[in-house]
């Protein structure tokens, strides 16, 4: 059986997984091919001085159960021939040789082995996997479906972009390479790892700044929140932890060049960064910009923010088709109600939902 083990670990080598592993997988697929090829037997695989050994294991009796059942019962008188010293009830090892499974279970055995690796394979993929989710993951477009879904692969498995997570008006072909956020991931027994994919979540925005701000990487400016209608415009709340450092020239670079880049891959998607404040009314008035307000007053229990603006202001504070006051909402998590100087209200609740992703 050294010659086994010396199999075993090349295979562990080839396929980057755990010897151990690898080599508990192979004593499962010899019990499962022994119990299916001679029927319901007792069967230990273990490791002897280096040596992979195989025992079936038998009751010793003395009566029929012998004869209607031998691949489970032994005579005693047939025991001692393996242990001279066994009694009546105890338990017997003896040594079973491959041999035995004849050539179907030879091939059964190297079937229920490569079912064994996969699943190893794919237990692996998936630590990987879960280890990377809620951040930005590379693949190579290998499908694109009737339904405008997008396949990508990852890791060596397939993920699944869905249209709803695809910014509109972006199309992709077999070939491409992109980048999403690795935003949900399950593995069946039976299906497989699934893997979802989205570009349209508020985090990818997130991460995509991690990944071009080193600041960001570093902890020295934290993002607190965001909010995106894809492809159209998004705003994102960030402080400093270093007084010297300004977080939204930061975040923005020189000429731009760092948020101009982040846009880019968002499909041009226009990108207001503001600064947080832990003071709701100072918080909200910042969310509206570029619109300047006359006063916040903000009703904790109800969760709504009454935000007095001129009437000049207001169509910014609105933003075209409402998705300034609905992004600063979201943001913000207050609902906001415009007021002017005449006490009329703006009530953002149902235009938030129009943009929910």
């Amino acid at each position: 059986m050294e010659k086994v083990l010396d199999l075993l670990s090349l295979v562990a080598n080839e396929k980057g997984l755990d010897f151990d592993e690898v080599k508990e997988a192979f004593k499962r697929s010899i019990i499962k091919t022994a119990q299916n090829v001679l029927g319901d037997i007792d069967v230990d695989v273990e490791i002897e001085d280096g040596e992979l050994k195989i025992y079936q294991n038998f009751e010793v009796i003395n009566d029929d159960r012998a004869l209607e059942n031998p691949e489970k019962y032994l005579y005693l008188d047939e025991a001692r021939d393996y242990d001279p010293n066994v009694q009546l009830g105890d338990r017997l090892k003896a040594e079973l040789d491959l041999g035995k499974l004849g050539r179907s279970g030879a091939m059964s055995l190297q079937r229920e082995f490569e079912r064994e690796i996969t699943r190893l394979l794919e237990n692996e993929i998936y630590r990987k996997l879960i280890s990377k989710l809620n951040t930005i993951v590379n693949g190579e477009v290998v499908k694109v479906d009737d339904e405008e879904n997008t396949w990508i692969e990852i890791y060596g498995v397939q993920g699944v972009l869905p249209r709803r997570n695809r910014i509109k008006g972006e199309k992709f072909e077999v070939g491409d390479v992109l980048k999403a956020l690795l935003k949900f991931v399950h593995f069946d027994n039976k299906k497989g790892i699934t893997i979802e994919l989205s570009r349209t979540a508020p985090k990818f925005l997130e991460k995509l700044i991690e990944s071009a701000v080193p600041e960001v990487r570093d902890g020295i400016i934290k993002i607190h929140s965001s909010s995106r209608i894809p492809g159209v415009r998004s705003k994102v709340s960030v402080s400093s932890l270093n007084p010297q450092v300004e977080p939204i020239g930061t975040i923005i670079g020189k000429n731009g060049v760092r948020i101009n880049s982040i846009s880019n891959e968002l499909h041009g998607e226009n990108i207001d960064v503001i600064e947080y404040s832990n003071k709701p009314e100072i918080y909200v008035a910042r969310a509206l910009s570029p619109a300047i307000v006359k006063n916040v007053k903000v009703d904790e229990k109800k969760g709504i923010a009454y935000v007095e603006v001129s009437p000049e202001e207001k169509a910014k504070a609105i933003g075209k088709n409402g998705v300034n006051i609905t992004l600063a909402s979201m943001l913000t998590k207050y609902k906001i109600e415009l007021q002017d100087e005449k006490e009329k209200t703006t009530d953002t609740s149902k235009l938030e939902n129009l943009f929910k992703i």
